[in-house]
């Protein structure tokens, strides 16, 4: 359409004729007078026409919710509009489609039903918000990564071996071989420092055959990874997060705080650096103090309530929305995570919880060759099933840490929809397979 106004940049047009193309929001079809809500993807705006017999008045009349229009007329400031105090006086409304009947879901529908019909329910404004702080954010993660000498790489997602360990695998034929989807970019992060890349990310689609149908898990979702080279120890890789964080967050805060405000009553706060830290035997002994005990299938790790009540101890104590778990047991972690010299049993790795939510895991990895096979051996996994892993480690290898952080996560604290399956684009658990 030549000329368009989006309908969220009107104001600056009061007083000329604009043009917009848009959605049916509502009519109300009075005797001299019809009023009609038009919506775009940037907000809402009334057109007014006032009866005369002519065939626009036949046009309007006709229309229904969510029918498409192209629409023009000359835009005029009227203070008693509750919308915007300003209004389009009609000149044409050209229809472009209409909807075959009532709308198959409404936003009251539940959610099963709504992500049956997802391209509607996404039509609505205030989820089109998620989106645009999903754009925003990782523009800005770009931009600090480009800032502080990173390159980006697209890791191969058909794999011959597991990249995290043999469960939760998609296997598929490939030719006659198996392979599957790949569960994370981390062997080949490992494999870009090896390569001399020395600081690396990635934005892309990894994949879980994860039986889970709970708020927080899916089958595919996005993960943000990045890799850094010469580190002396795993707090170097955290000390890159808090600032990365801090500073996507103080962009999305700029940007759409009002409006995260507005729409989903949440302040959007740019954390403190330093963060938080404290050590898993640490957070186990303040969770004994709080009066909770992790369940013993737990043990090494937090259960979902040990991480919401270690968050809350943090935030009534530091005041702080983040928190650094680290020093897991060797149990609890993979293989290639390096060790303590003088406490093999203590890796040198973390998670991040979030406002008691986990949206990291990170770690320094062991490169050094015979102490990898050692470890592999002693998690019972046959080195030759990840021959072409273990060869990045032959020819000399950085020391070298990174993580891997949650985009749907990340999406939930900054909205509180506390639902993947309502921050992500299109959804996928072991039920659904459409749209």
């Amino acid at each position: 359409m030549k000329n368009r106004n989006l309908i969220g940049n009107l104001r600056s047009q009061v007083g000329n004729y604009v043009n917009i193309a848009g959605w049916v929001d509502k009519l109300r079809d009075q005797k001299r007078m019809q009023f009609l809500i038009l919506r775009d993807h940037t907000g809402y705006v009334q057109t007014t026409n006032f009866k005369d017999g002519k065939s626009l008045e036949g046009v309007v009349s006709s229309l229904s919710p969510d029918t498409t229009v192209f629409a023009g007329g000359n835009l005029v400031e009227n203070q008693q509009v509750k919308l915007n105090g300003y209004e389009i006086q009609l000149d044409y409304v050209d229809v472009q489609s209409r909807p075959e009947g009532p709308l198959p879901i409404t936003q009251g529908s539940n959610i099963d039903n709504r992500l049956d019909w997802r391209y509607i329910d996404l039509r609505d404004h205030k989820k089109h918000l998620i989106f645009r702080i999903q754009t925003t954010a990782e523009h800005a993660m770009r931009e600090f990564w480009l800032q502080n000498g990173f390159t980006e790489i697209h890791s191969p997602k058909l794999v011959e071996g597991a990249s995290e360990s043999g469960a939760e695998l998609f296997k598929l034929d490939y030719f006659g071989q198996e392979a599957s989807l790949a569960q994370s970019p981390q062997f080949y992060k490992q494999m870009a420092m090896a390569a001399g890349f020395d600081r690396v990310f990635e934005i892309g689609p990894v994949f879980r055959a994860n039986p889970s149908f709970t708020s927080r898990h899916d089958t595919e979702f996005t993960s943000i990874d990045m890799e850094i080279s010469w580190i002396k120890s795993h707090e170097d890789v955290m000390e890159l997060e808090e600032n990365w964080i801090n500073y996507f967050l103080s962009k999305v805060a700029t940007k759409h705080g009002e409006e995260i405000k507005k729409i989903y009553g949440l302040e959007t706060k740019v954390p403190k650096v330093p963060f938080p830290r404290v050590t898993m035997d640490e957070a186990y002994k303040i969770l004994d103090s709080e009066g909770y005990q992790v369940p013993r299938e737990q043990k090494g790790d937090l259960d979902p309530e040990g991480e919401r009540r270690l968050a809350k101890y943090i935030k009534d104590n530091f005041d702080h929305d983040f928190v650094f778990v680290t020093e897991y047991p060797s149990k609890a972690r993979p293989f290639y995570h390096m060790r303590f010299e003088d406490r093999p049993e203590t890796t040198k790795s973390f998670d991040l919880i979030w406002k008691g939510l986990e949206v990291t895991t990170g770690a320094q990895r062991e490169h050094r060759y015979n102490k990898l096979l050692n470890q592999i051996h002693e998690k019972g996994t046959d080195p030759n099933s990840i021959a072409s892993y273990v060869n990045f480690f032959r020819y000399g290898c950085p020391p070298h840490g990174g993580l891997g952080f949650g985009l749907t996560r990340m999406l939930i604290n900054l909205t509180g929809l506390n639902n993947v399956r309502e921050v992500t684009f299109v959804y996928r658990r072991p039920n659904r397979l459409n749209p």
